[in-house]
């Protein structure tokens, strides 16, 4: 049986296992996949006693993903654009790495939330690693502008200008949380780590415009601090990340067993489970 898995610090409350067995059960395909805690000195031993021990692929998640991206043998040009890797698929020439959130994050608004990016007004917050591993794959969706915003102002400026050659015709652009006063956008997607301290960024009013999505890369039960606040705001369509972590683990799979799975179900039950259902 070929065994996967999904590696981090720390991993216990990691949904990957769970929805990973149901891919393999709906497509028939035969496969382990399991969690694997690793040091946060021994990633890198941790990859290859699993490799060596017959390991066919693994997903990665924080803190890991630049150590992974290093891993690497070859890399997919999103993963290469990004710096970061959340796939390893182990093969007979060696590691080759993928990052596939910049895919699930756009499968889930455009196709499970049925909102298209092209020629809207996005604004993307946060520009650390989140950020960076979906922005190639927003700029490939055609918004009409992509504005990074960011509570340090260099670090956005300097994410847009490594990124702007990718996409020519998107209006790329780069400012401070405060600089955003007055702007109104279509898509507000929040990749900081805020909602991990529940807490939200501290945005100024009105920038939804009407008919806006709000979409934070966290999930949880209810809303997020960002959604709450995106509510107050006058967000009129409003989703945590939860359809992001399904899109991109398909994505994987697809990667290492060449079939894509259907994540509807899969969605629909980690939703019940995370209201109580």
């Amino acid at each position: 049986m070929d065994r996967y898995a999904v590696i981090g610090n720390p991993i216990s409350h990691s949904r990957s296992p769970a929805i990973h067995a149901e891919f393999a059960r709906q497509t028939g395909q035969q496969l382990s996949y399991e969690a694997l805690l690793a040091p946060l000195d021994g990633f890198r031993d941790a990859v290859e006693r699993f490799r060596r021990a017959g390991g066919r692929g693994m997903n990665v998640t924080v803190p890991f993903k630049l150590e992974a991206f290093a891993l690497t043998d070859r890399c997919a040009p999103r993963a290469s654009a990004a710096g970061a890797v959340n796939t390893l698929a182990f093969g007979p020439d060696g590691i080759f790495g993928d990052n596939t959130d910049g895919a699930g994050l756009i499968r889930d608004i455009v196709h499970n939330l049925d909102r298209p990016l092209e020629r809207q007004r996005v604004l993307l917050l946060g520009a650390g690693g989140a950020a960076r591993g979906v922005l190639l794959p927003l700029l490939a969706a055609r918004p009409a502008s992509l504005t990074l915003a960011n509570r340090s102002v260099d670090k956005a400026h300097a994410l847009a200008a490594a990124f702007r050659s990718h996409a020519p015709d998107v209006a790329l652009d780069a400012c401070s949380f405060v600089d955003l006063a007055g702007r109104v956008f279509d898509v507000v997607i929040n990749a900081t780590a805020a909602s991990l301290a529940n807490e939200a960024p501290q945005l100024p009013p009105g920038l939804y415009a009407a008919n806006a999505l709000a979409y934070d890369m966290m999930y949880g039960c209810g809303d997020t601090p960002f959604l709450a606040a995106a509510r107050s705001d006058g967000a009129t369509q409003r989703a945590d990340g939860l359809g992001m972590l399904v899109e991109q683990a398909a994505e994987s799979f697809l990667l290492w067993r060449g079939v894509r799975p259907d994540t509807a179900a899969v969605l629909a039950a980690l939703r019940r489970q995370l209201d109580g259902g």
